[in-house]
């Protein structure tokens, strides 16, 4: 059995320093998916496995997609202007320096002059400017990118950027937007070459050879949709960020991303030697590897795994309803059964990791209670019952809509049921539609559904913004709420640190009144790797990096 201990990794991310080695074997394991050469620095093959259902349907274009999958993957071959060290500071990485105007109307960078595009284009201020348009260009519809450079069709604060030099470029906003470094330094605003976007944009989303071409250590080389992704180490690499404990070209010669859906496949490669790194774990299945794997868990920042309440729609405009589905559930007993307590229950819309934001004064405000619960739907009219037991007014079941689409985790189908049957007892139906991604689109576009559920990681508050703001992307109501929409635009203007915590806490209360998201945990990234491996890094949000990594004996 394995044993919870700690074991020291070099990490890249102040959220990194969270990793967790749950379990370690006492034995090392044999290699697996290495070529046996003398040289094991240059010739050495890394297989990672990951769950990548979704990557093949249109997210291999870094700028459009706001999966998560598609910034572990492409985190490969696209660089950012600046990097997070392990102190939480912004520190030179593309870009060797900068400067922000007075007003904080204008970030001015200065270029390192030694970057080139795998596929010889050199990286300059032209680049940035032909990126930053494609970020928000219409065609792109770009969502996530589009918001991480502070872009929005209406009421945007970025202004555009301007060529000054040939390796000097201006970047403009019409008001001070404090996230933008933080989001200069995601993947989603790397940067592809100048040449890939004038003459293959139209391919970016498919990805391939040749498309996915950016200036990061692993040059793409196969991609075989739904199967795997093959990566060989860019000999030309010489401009890691600084503090990176590793310099020069990638560790490792190949980087092999297999994609590999079913959970039990991915617990099996892992204990069969046949990849050396795998992703996209729970708790259950890392209780599942053999000894000489370890488990990495680290807590993701942003918006916990969350209940998204449309009460533009149904039965959810009465507040005493919303209040009562809150807390109509044992979250607590739930998690705790179906996480085997490696899963924080959540209190609030921000995560307890989110940098300078999280209101801990939440933490056990609004616990499981089924009285009050009853006594709120009482109190909202839905007096009746009917045959099944469910609450009725007017002749209406109590009933509200959870539409989500394949594949879904075994461990969310179990949670929903947990909730499913909680509600029920207060009288209160939860129908769940699982729906193919297509088929979900259709009502989420328009908002025809009650409840939908996702986590949304991000590392500044701000990700607040998509999800509570007025025609936010994320946003699953359909009702303005303009007191919220100053708050979050009063925190993106504001740079002092202690004045955007101040504000950020003002929304999380303002959300545990009105129960428009219900927090239920914080995840963590899980990932399991083979003791083996050397030099396995992980950004702030846990995801794997390989650029230091090998697979040895």
């Amino acid at each position: 059995m394995s044993t919870v201990s700690r074991r020291t990794r070099s990490l890249l991310s102040v959220g990194a320093s969270a990793a967790l080695v749950i379990g370690l074997g006492a034995c090392a394991a044999e290699p697996s998916g290495v070529e046996q050469a003398g040289d094991a620095a240059s010739r050495s093959t890394l297989t990672f496995a990951i769950e990548g259902g979704n990557l093949s349907a249109g997210h291999m274009d870094i700028h459009s997609s706001q999966l998560d999958v598609a910034a572990l993957v492409l985190r490969n071959s696209f660089d950012s202007l600046v990097a997070q060290d392990t102190s939480g500071n912004f520190v030179p990485w593309l870009a060797e320096s900068w400067t922000i105007s007075e007003d904080e109307l204008q970030y001015t960078f200065t270029l390192r002059q030694d970057v080139t595009f795998h596929d010889g284009e050199p990286f300059n201020a032209e680049a940035v400017k032909a990126n930053f348009d494609h970020v928000v260009a219409p065609e792109t519809a770009s969502a996530q990118a589009a918001s991480l450079i502070g872009f929005a069709e209406e009421g945007g604060y970025y202004e555009g950027t301007e060529v000054l030099s040939e390796y000097e470029v201006a970047v403009n906003f019409r008001q001070p937007y404090a996230p933008f470094l933080q989001g200069l330094s995601l993947p989603q605003l790397g940067f592809y070459s100048p040449k890939v976007l004038e003459e293959s944009a139209e391919e970016l989303k498919a990805g391939g050879p040749g498309i996915t071409v950016g200036t990061g250590p692993f040059i793409l080389q196969e991609y075989t949709p739904d199967q795997e992704l093959v990566f060989t180490a860019n000999p030309d690499y010489n401009w890691a960020p600084a503090h990176f404990e590793h310099q020069g070209r990638a560790v490792s010669d190949v980087l092999t991303i297999a994609i590999v859906p079913e959970t039990a496949s991915r617990v099996g490669a892992i204990n069969a030697g046949d990849v050396d790194v795998a992703a996209d774990f729970t708790p259950d299945m890392a209780a599942q590897v053999r000894e000489g794997v370890s488990t990495y868990s680290v807590e993701m920042p942003g918006i916990p795994y969350s209940l998204y309440i449309n009460e533009g729609h149904g039965v959810f405009a009465d507040e005493r309803v919303r209040e009562a589905f809150s807390i109509g559930f044992d979250a607590a007993d739930a998690i705790d059964s179906i996480y085997l307590g490696q899963f924080s229950r959540a209190w609030s819309v921000l995560g307890p990791t989110t940098p300078n934001a999280y209101d801990e004064s939440l933490e056990q405000s609004w616990p499981y209670d089924p009285e009050k619960a009853n006594e709120l739907l009482d109190e909202a009219g839905w007096t009746g019952r009917d045959e099944e037991g469910y609450r009725t007014k007017d002749g209406e079941r109590l009933s509200a809509r959870w539409i989500v689409y394949t594949p879904v985790p075994d461990d969310r189908a179990s949670l929903a049921n947990f909730i499913q049957s909680d509600l029920q007892d207060i009288g209160f139906e939860l129908v769940r539609e699982v729906l193919e991604p297509a088929q979900y689109m259709e009502f989420y576009g328009p908002r025809e559904f009650d409840v939908a559920d996702w986590s949304f990681s991000g590392p500044d508050a701000d990700v607040l913004r998509s999800h509570l703001q007025t025609g936010g992307y994320q946003t699953v109501s359909t009702v303005s709420k303009p007191e919220i929409d100053q708050l979050l635009s009063d925190a993106v203007a504001t740079s002092a640190p202690e004045e955007r915590e101040r504000i950020y806490q003002r929304i999380q209360q303002w959300n545990a009144q009105n129960n428009l998201i219900v927090p239920l945990f914080v995840p963590s990234e899980i990932t399991v790797a083979s003791d083996t491996v050397e030099g396995l890094e992980f950004d702030l949000y846990g995801r794997a990096l390989f650029y230091g990594a090998i697979a040895g004996q």
